[in-house]
């Protein structure tokens, strides 16, 4: 047993495009899409939605030869953590004050990663209303 574990890097566990998508398939009812390529490709923006609002919680796509992952994030938490790792930037081709995008392979431990995954997720879900919300 490795006591280390939590202090492991993308590089050490090796995340794929496919483990990272069948990570993110996990969540109750998450579905992948390609609204943006024909083929699932390697080159493919892979797009996790809800399926009940459509909405995206992650987007994979390689740049620069490197696996990277868009999430959403809480603005007051998206600072802090693009200052504790290097590989953690304002999401690419996104609302940098609410993505975040982290470059697979780095420094971000595979906890974290799968953390901020299911924070981008929460942040989607549909709202469960109250009854008595509806009065």
């Amino acid at each position: 047993m490795d006591i280390n574990r939590g202090a492991q890097t993308m590089n050490d566990f090796s995340e794929t495009r496919r483990t990272l998508i069948e990570y993110c398939l996990t969540m109750p009812l998450a579905y992948e899409d390609y609204p943006f390529d024909d083929a699932a490709d390697a080159g493919a923006w892979t797009v996790m939605r809800h399926q009940a609002n459509k909405k995206s919680f992650a987007m994979i796509y390689e740049r620069g030869g490197k696996l990277c992952v868009n999430l959403k994030c809480d603005p007051d938490e998206a600072d802090f953590f693009r200052q504790m790792y290097n590989d953690l930037k304002p999401g690419w081709h996104m609302n940098k004050r609410h993505w975040n995008t982290i470059i697979l392979g780095g420094d971000v431990p595979e906890a974290d990663v799968h953390r901020m995954i299911e924070h981008s997720y929460d942040l989607i879900k549909p709202k469960v209303r109250t009854r008595e919300s509806t009065i």
